[in-house]
């Protein structure tokens, strides 16, 4: 069984890495191979020979169960993926209004401009004779407009009618960078977009009044349905932990804790949570599930033996251990449930399934058996958990401590049953020695676990948190055997019950993110290395399973050497000679990192999203820590408008900045919080090991100019490479370009970052024809509210013979000048199947 459910798991995540999904004809030919492999093993059953052809029998079987499981989890995976895939919004419905009737299918968002929720499309409108073909699940957001009135409150389970305007699932495409277009695909969100008009009036006497000018309007204040049920629990339980902690700042870490959203936990404390290693428990964990559900079972069983103090002789009925055994796996159940059903959690709740079944018939079933079945049985489920980290460390973490205690457990109680005890031990004596071996099993248990996820940890993320041991050790006691069961049974007592649990599991949370701020600000805190190639991965990995490897076992030390590769692996560099330059896909933004062989320079930072997220955090942060780039030489921010500096702050808190150049107003918190800053003035030049940058715009006395847009002083920056150049001129528009070609600088580039992503005030012909590039790079949102590029404009570039490139269409961009020049798409380069492009 075990060999055909690693091979099922390794089929689906084959799947998950296609272009497209296997057609009628490949689908056939693997049926007839699982076909042929089942012939294969029914006869090798028969057979009693110890081996065949020289091939050991077990180990024959063993290859074809992978086979098997292998083949059966490819085309689940893929009759998966279609059937989401079929569910999709047609071209044709993209960007016009249509009117739904749905209910709210999760725990709304509510941010500044107003909420975020999941739609569950029950009736479409027929609008114009025609019943538009959408989704049956909408992610949407409703906006405040400048004017306009609240948002109503949206409640889980709420019915309504609304007009929306809909796009295809899109999402930023970019190296090392998170997957939002896969992401809405296992969500079973095959379209987002936004509610079309501002509510005018809102009558909080009763939500049923609640009605908008165009028509929005709540028809049931709640659908009842299983899943609303369980979304409305956890908003309520949601509220009452809010309004009783309004103010307390880990109110977010309690929340998260109870029910799994952790939404309201800050970026900066996310920051401190993983680089000391403790980011896994600010959440429903499995360790937390399986803490709650024992202690819960361990309670009723004790109860039950004593017939919950009456006489009514429970124990005769069922027996105490299968009575813990239900309530243990119903308040997994709950718990699980509570948690939104995340795969940590989904991992526990199956491992506890399995086991408390086994019991229950009085049948041995081993822990790599229980694991072996919660993890088909996650992939049976949801097919799209292997593209996540928290899959691969949840099922590694459980399968690295049972290897590393195989053997040890029976040892240490052979050695204390052989050891000679003259006299009885006393109680003190006995419990002592049972506290040692906990903490004994305990050490253990954190050495093997910081060890043995140290080359997955790196893969994943590029860094690993040095104090990760310390910092558990601490917190996973404080966290799942106080905080968490204070937090659960707080939450669901009444006022003012609920205060006096909660507010003492917040003091302990305020006192435990205290000594972790200041561990993460030791500079050891976190050990940054690129992420490495599959190679040294795997290396690493042989070598660390070799040092766990129990005492006796030859050679361990050979696993110290494996893991070298690992520790000297360093960030690659352009040879000398050539230069790299990555357009990331930030959305309607710009950023692009150049890298020569021993200097870097960032050239606009993103845009802002909302206050948890810019294009710094969520885009330029993740690929150069998965680089292992520490530092950055420079950093131009053309002008102050946000979709070019949104970022800005992000990565000066994050990352070691040499200097920044910028037209920003001197009393800029982006300027104020820069190590060395410089205005961008033409005429500005320095070199980089034979790369020349050269700034063109603005002038000095630009800056008097007090009645110039910022789009009007962008930073043009020009970077040269032998006879190779690429031209970035921010947002300048027709006036500034036409000023360039006066002064008789030389503008002319192989490669033109096009000026303010397209718009009709830029881009004019004199200005191309100057520049003569082979290639322009378009940096723009999918379907930004600006219709960037104007249509005239990327159709002039086209007429031009210059070769067009969009970030929306293509993801990041990386253009390699050296002898040549090359060219590579994320979008075609990773090309998944659920990109439909």
């Amino acid at each position: 069984m075990r060999s055909t459910i690693f091979g099922f798991a390794a089929g689906i995540a084959g799947l998950q890495q296609q272009a497209s999904l296997p057609g009628v004809a490949l689908s056939l030919l693997i049926l007839l191979g699982i076909l042929l492999c089942g012939t294969g093993l029914h006869s090798l059953s028969k057979k009693q020979a110890e081996a065949v052809h020289g091939v050991p029998r077990w180990l024959c079987k063993a290859m074809l169960c992978l086979c098997i499981g292998f083949s059966i989890g490819f085309l689940w995976a893929a009759l998966m993926a279609q059937l989401r895939l079929a569910d999709e919004l047609p071209v044709a419905w993209e960007g016009r209004d249509v009117t739904v009737i749905g209910s709210v299918a999760n725990l709304p968002d509510r941010f500044a401009q107003g909420v975020r929720f999941v739609l569950a499309v029950e009736e479409i409108v027929v609008q114009g004779g025609v019943r538009p073909p959408l989704p049956s699940t909408l992610a949407l957001a409703w906006y405040r407009t400048p004017g306009g009135g609240a948002v109503p409150e949206v409640s889980p389970g709420s019915r309504w009618r609304l007009t929306v305007r809909l796009k295809r699932p899109h999402g930023n495409a970019n190296p090392y960078g998170f997957d939002y277009e896969a992401w809405l695909l296992e969500q079973g969100i095959r379209a987002t977009g936004y509610v079309r008009g501002a509510v005018s009036a809102v009558n909080t006497a009763s939500t049923l009044s609640t009605i908008s000018a165009d028509g929005n309007h709540q028809l049931d204040p709640f659908l009842i349905t299983p899943g609303n049920l369980v979304q409305r629990l956890r908003g309520w339980l949601r509220t009452r932990i809010l309004k009783t902690l309004a103010g307390r700042p880990y109110a977010g870490v309690i929340v998260a804790l109870v029910i799994g959203d952790q939404r309201a936990i800050a970026q900066e404390d996310w920051t401190v949570f993983n680089r000391t290693g403790v980011g896994h428990l600010i959440s429903i964990s499995g360790l937390h599930v399986t803490m709650v559900a024992g202690l819960f079972g361990g309670l009723v069983g004790a109860l039950w033996r004593r017939s919950f103090f009456t006489r009514r002789q429970l124990p005769l009925r069922l027996p105490a251990q299968k009575a813990a055994i239900l309530a243990t796996v119903a308040m997994a159940w709950v718990y699980v449930l509570l948690a939104g059903f995340g795969v940590p959690a989904q991992r526990t709740l199956y491992m506890l399934l399995a086991l408390g079944a086994a019991c229950w018939s009085a049948r041995l079933v081993s822990m790599p058996t229980g694991l072996c079945a919660a993890l088909g049985l996650v992939l049976l489920l949801d097919p799209w958990a292997v593209l996540w980290p928290g899959f691969w460390l949840s099922f590694f973490a459980v399968a690295i401590i049972l290897y590393a205690g195989s053997g040890r457990l029976q040892i240490a109680q052979s050695r204390e049953a052989d050891a000679e005890q003259p006299v009885p031990p006393s109680y003190w004596r006995t419990r002592l020695d049972a506290l040692r071996l906990s903490v004994c099993s305990a050490a253990r248990t954190q050495y093997a676990v910081t060890l043995g996820l140290l080359p997955l940890t790196v893969l994943l993320f590029g860094q690993y948190s040095l104090l990760s041991p310390v910092a558990n050790a601490v917190a996973i006691p404080v966290i799942s055997l106080l905080v968490a069961p204070l937090a659960l049974i707080g939450s669901i007592l009444p006022a003012p019950l609920i205060g006096w649990v909660l507010l003492p599991a917040h003091a302990v949370i305020d006192w435990l993110a205290a000594l972790l701020h200041q561990l993460s600000a030791l500079p050891f805190a976190v050990w940054q290395a690129p992420v490495p190639p599959l190679w040294i991965f795997v290396a690493a990995l042989f070598g660390t399973l070799l040092l766990m490897a129990p005492r006796g076992w030859p050679l361990r030390w050979l696993g110290a050497f494996a893991c070298l590769p690992l520790l000297l692996n360093r960030p690659a560099t352009p040879a000398p000679g050539s230069m790299w330059i990555t357009a990331f896909d930030v959305g309607q933004g710009m950023a692009l990192l150049v890298e020569t062989p021993a200097h870097r320079l960032l050239y606009d930072t993103g845009p802002y999203y909302s206050p948890e997220s810019d294009g710094g955090s969520r885009v330029i942060l993740p690929y150069l820590q998965a680089r292992g780039i520490t530092r950055l030489d420079a950093v131009v921010v053309s002008h102050s408008d946000n979709d070019h500096s949104g970022g800005a702050l992000s990565l000066l808190r994050s990352v070691a900045v040499e200097r920044v150049y910028s037209s920003l107003p001197t009393q800029s918190d982006i300027v104020r919080a820069s190590p060395r800053h410089q205005r961008c003035e033409a005429g500005q030049h320095w070199q980089w090991e034979g790369v020349e940058f050269s700034m063109l715009h603005p002038t000095s006395d630009s800056y008097q100019q007090v009645q110039l847009r910022p789009n009007a002083r962008s930073c043009v920056l020009k970077v040269t490479l032998g006879k190779q150049s690429i031209l970035l001129p921010g947002d300048i528009e027709a006036p500034q370009e036409a000023e360039l070609l006066a002064t008789g600088v030389d503008v002319r580039a192989d490669v033109l970052l096009v000026p303010h992503h397209g718009s009709g005030t830029s881009s004019t012909v004199a200005f191309l024809e100057a520049v003569a590039p082979e290639i322009a790079l378009f940096q723009l949102g999918y379907l930004n509210r600006f219709h960037h590029p104007k249509p005239a404009v990327f159709d002039r570039y086209g007429r031009m013979g210059i070769r067009r490139l969009r970030s929306d269409e293509s993801g990041a961009i990386t253009l390699e000048f050296g002898p040549g020049l090359d060219v590579a798409e994320y979008r075609r380069s990773h090309a998944r199947y659920w990109y439909g492009r």
